[in-house]
């Protein structure tokens, strides 16, 4: 190999290396925290309306454990959130009561819980996962923009 072709290949490696670089760096990032809770609901209108007549029983108040995955942006590698001390932060809205299952369908518990989030943390894409007993759910996508 002549010392044009080592010029070359060195120059070649070298834009690699940028751009490696530069997509490291435009990476979109998130992190995500699960939990659970135990929480009672119903769905009121299960008990009148007769396409669901097979599910009636969802009328009234039953048991599930609530399964959650919450996924945020993060802007910079070295913990924008700290996901520990994220986690602990939301469960502690539903141990303080600021939070309630109350009688509540997985997307509107997404939804309560999405609007503290982007309170506290704006300008960030956020994904939240609820579901009853780890089975069947619902994930809200949340796209916020400062206004």
């Amino acid at each position: 190999m002549g010392y044009q072709d080592k010029m070359m290949e060195q120059l070649r490696q070298e834009n690699a290396s940028v751009a490696r670089d530069n997509q490291l760096a435009s990476a979109k990032k998130t992190i995500w925290v699960t939990f659970q809770r135990e929480g009672i609901h119903k769905y009121p209108a299960a008990l009148d309306d007769p396409k669901l007549a097979d599910v009636s029983f969802l009328g009234y108040p039953h048991r599930h454990m609530f399964h959650f995955k919450v996924e945020i942006s993060v802007f910079h590698d070295d913990r924008d959130i700290e996901f520990i001390l994220f986690k602990r932060e939301l469960e502690n809205l539903f141990d303080e009561g600021v939070l309630q299952l109350d009688y509540k369908s997985c997307e509107m518990i997404s939804d309560d819980l999405a609007q503290y989030i982007v309170e506290k943390y704006p300008g960030r894409s956020l994904t939240i996962t609820v579901s009853e007993d780890g089975e069947n759910g619902a994930t809200a996508h949340y796209e916020w923009k400062d206004v």
